[in-house]
């Protein structure tokens, strides 16, 4: 049909996955096919995973059908038992880190409410996250709205998404805290010319962002917070852990921030369809600390050691202050007597020395209450992440 692209889509963008290369007049012939199908269809349709091409004619057609689009994060198609609504939408789902997935449905254009991509075709994205993922649909949008190049690999790790950086000089990425450590593990040497380094999906320590800031002095650094349920809430750009405490008494970005019994709840123009006009829980603990608002970890993924609720990420900030530590995973671990004990899988940094890194780890986590101090600590080569590019934790209660 040769129709124009949409008003979100540059027409100059480029898709780079398994090689392959593909420009806005591929993507319009498979957004035909779609749209062909999504109309007889008069209904939600699901899109199961295909790749950033296929979801990107995807969302094409679904705005011209005017239907609602479930990308779905599972190979299986089926639908929800969520109603139907008349018109285009988009639905989404949780990652499940902490419980069973959920299905979020957004407004096409309140999901690209922050946006904040110009043109500017000389950009080239990596995408980090699973492309049907909150996240991972945001770094598209952002592509797709500059006329960048976004270079993908759905299900690579760490390691293969770094050799990609390298071989297509990567200018910008988004990942979470768990994934950049991966990334500087992996890059053995070589580095993209990053212009832009993003963090989001989990809490970013001041260590981590301390070695970016060094390992690529020319990249904006900054972290974002957003969840699949809230949409894309702010930024942080002064290099600090946190947030400016300030922002709970008079938002940011149209955002209203508050603590209810330290968990952070928001009112944002940029939440799931649905929820009204009221504000929600994020499910984030947050202590003030000075002019610093510190995120301390999740409410529901603490766990229960003798009564004591323990946060895993609190844990972790300890054990990633000790030099030495690349990386960290704290969990639980079954105990007769307590029901939980706190263990951790440790990284070492190149060269540490086994023996000097545990007394140092000794030495770190005896300022933490006896519940939080790991009975178990082993030694390992790498953490292993679940599909949305976090840290999966067992045996939280």
């Amino acid at each position: 049909m040769n129709r124009p692209p949409p008003s979100w889509l540059h027409p100059g963008v480029r898709l780079i996955e398994a090689e392959r290369s593909v420009g806005w007049a591929e993507i319009a012939a498979q957004a035909d096919t779609f749209e062909a199908a999504f109309r007889a269809a008069g209904a939600r349709v699901v899109l199961p995973p295909r790749g950033v091409p296929a979801l990107v004619a995807a969302l094409v057609a679904a705005e011209r059908a005017g239907v609602e689009l479930h990308l779905s994060r599972r190979t299986s198609a089926e639908t929800d038992a969520k109603p139907h609504e008349p018109g285009f939408a988009v639905l989404l789902e949780t990652s499940g880190t902490t419980g069973a997935p959920k299905l979020i449905r957004h407004d096409f254009q309140r999901l690209r409410g922050r946006l904040r991509g110009t043109a500017d075709p000389g950009a080239r994205w990596l995408l980090a996250y699973e492309p049907a993922a909150f996240a991972g649909l945001q770094v598209i949008l952002t592509a797709l709205a500059s006329g960048a190049t976004l270079v993908s690999a759905p299900g690579a790790g760490a390691g293969e998404l770094a050799r990609l950086a390298v071989r297509h000089a990567v200018t910008h990425i988004s990942a979470t805290p768990s994934f950049w450590r991966a990334f500087l593990l992996a890059l053995d040497g070589d580095a993209p010319p990053l212009a832009a380094v993003t963090l989001g999906g989990e809490v970013a320590d001041q260590p981590l962002l301390d070695r970016l800031a060094e390992g690529f002095p020319n990249a904006k650094l900054r972290h974002i917070y957003a969840a699949t349920e809230t949409g894309a809430l702010f930024a942080v750009g002064d290099g600090m852990a946190g947030f400016p405490a300030a922002w709970l008494d008079g938002g940011i970005d149209g955002v209203g921030l508050r603590l209810s019994d330290g968990v952070l709840e928001v009112n944002s123009p940029r939440a799931m369809l649905g929820h009204g006009d009221g504000w929600l829980s994020t499910g984030d603990v947050v202590e003030v600390r000075g002019d610093r608002a510190l995120f301390v970890g999740r409410l529901d993924g603490r766990i229960n050691v003798g009564g004591v609720k323990v946060s895993p990420e609190v844990v972790e900030q300890v054990l990633l202050d000790v030099p030495g530590v690349q990386d960290a995973l704290v969990q639980a671990a079954a105990n007769p007597v307590t029901g939980h004990i706190v263990t951790a899988l440790v990284v070492p940094a190149p060269g540490a020395e086994e023996a000097a890194l545990r007394a140092a780890i000794r030495t770190a986590v005896a300022d933490l209450p006896p519940a939080a101090r790991p009975r178990l600590v082993t030694m390992t080569g790498n953490i292993a992440l679940g599909a949305a590019g976090k840290k999966t934790r067992k045996g939280t209660a």
